[in-house]
């Protein structure tokens, strides 16, 4: 669980900024050029390049090169991972870590 949650944070930074958002956004359509990006959100392309890296290396996107270009899409796989994870934190647990907190409030 703890190597998991390793993984989810860096997901989670990297679902902190609204490029980022935007970027997934357009992604949801299909596979994606990086000028195609840069013209839909009116960025440059160093900015465009900052972005993927980060998507990149939370594994949200995947990306080939093709020429001078790379081509962009979404690894469901790894959003249906984070969406699981959510469900699972956000869910009762027989064994939560809750169980070991004795309240206060009850004084």
């Amino acid at each position: 669980m703890e190597q998991k949650m390793d993984e989810m944070v860096e997901i989670f930074k990297a679902l902190s900024d609204k490029n980022r958002l935007l970027i997934l956004d357009m992604l949801s359509c299909g596979e994606l050029c990086a000028c195609d990006i840069m013209e839909g959100l009116n960025l440059t392309q160093p900015t465009i390049s900052h972005h993927m890296k980060i998507l990149q290396r939370a594994n949200l996107i995947k990306a080939i090169k093709e020429g001078k270009w790379m081509r962009y899409s979404l690894n469901i796989e790894t959003i249906k991972e984070s969406t699981e994870f959510i469900n699972i934190l956000t869910s009762f647990k027989e064994e939560c870590i809750c169980k070991n907190v004795k309240s206060s409030c009850d004084e």
